[in-house]
């Protein structure tokens, strides 16, 4: 078998990843599983290397140029904002070299920032997984039918994506100029999803609310599915209602109780009255009075 797209390379790879924390050891783990040789790592963290000895057990680690040099595709899992000075440092030592894969999992960047890499000649390939990893084994699993953002030159887009199908995953293309927009909107969806779950649990049991995961579970689970069907038709509760006086109540209690929710709640509040409002669920008049009583908690909490 050989790889799509790219004439006289084998299908089966000798990998490197760089970076064996809770995304780069479970997909090296997925390429391994897919018929793919793992044979050079690189983790500097407790945690990174206790994963590698979890998900890619017997594979050395090495130093990021001895991965580099052992290795037909390179994945590159470290965090965003480290990508382009690794690139950048291990092209000043020569370490890239021609006809080599090179593939990042950063949701934020496209080939771009591997720009150094195909300079040397190699083929720089984006490939996101849309997936919030724990660093637990069914992480693993969890890839099955998961969404990978996508981005290449248009040579190389049957190759991530054959690479995205082995590990399980759904491709999907991303434009280079698309990806912050694309990455901006994964953010809000997932990462400021657990903050505002972990702000209610915490709400909850100052409530004396002993199991609030148990309460929130049906709740959320409905509000998800409900939104994923319908968008802001999901859209409930005192906000969506108009019930201006609910609204100042929660405000009161939070100013009283949890004053470092307040700001959230009004700007959550704030958004979702335009959601309503543009939607047609929620009346000029009411968002108007809503609106006020939003206006007046904030100049009270910045006075």
């Amino acid at each position: 078998m050989r790889a799509a797209g790219i004439p006289g390379r084998p299908g089966r790879l000798a990998v490197g990843v760089i970076g064996t924390g809770r995304v780069g050891s479970v997909l090296g783990a997925a390429l391994a599983r897919a018929g793919h040789r793992v044979v050079a790592a690189s983790g500097s963290s407790r945690g990174s290397i206790l994963l590698a000895g979890r998900h890619l057990p017997g594979v050395p680690l090495l130093g990021e140029p001895e991965v580099v040099a052992a290795a037909d595709l390179v994945l590159l899992a470290v965090p965003d904002d480290a990508l382009p000075g690794l690139v950048a440092g291990l092209a000043e030592t020569g370490a890239w070299r021609v006809g080599q894969l090179v593939a990042h999992v950063c949701g934020v960047y496209g080939v771009e920032v591997l720009e150094p890499v195909a300079r040397a000649g190699g083929l720089p390939l984006a490939i996101h997984p849309v997936m919030s990893f724990i660093g637990r084994p069914e992480d693993l699993d969890r890839l099955a039918g998961v969404s990978f953002g996508v981005t290449s030159a248009d040579a190389l887009r049957p190759v991530a994506e054959a690479l995205v199908l082995e590990m399980g995953g759904e491709p999907v293309w991303v434009p280079e100029g698309a990806r912050p927009l694309y990455h901006a909107a994964l953010a809000i969806g997932s990462n400021h999803l657990v903050t505002v779950v972990a702000e209610a649990e915490d709400l909850l049991r100052l409530a004396g609310i002993a199991a609030p995961g148990r309460m929130l579970g049906p709740l959320l689970g409905a509000a998800l599915d409900n939104v994923l069907r319908t968008g802001d038709g999901a859209l409930t509760g005192p906000v969506a209602r108009g019930d201006a006086d609910t609204v100042r109540a929660h405000l009161q209690t939070l100013h009283e109780q949890a004053e470092h929710s307040v700001a959230a709640y009004i700007a959550l509040a704030r958004r979702t009255a335009d959601r309503a409002l543009a939607a047609g669920t929620l009346e000029p008049a009411a968002a108007e009075a809503l609106l006020d009583v939003l206006a007046d908690r904030s100049r009270r909490t910045t006075a």
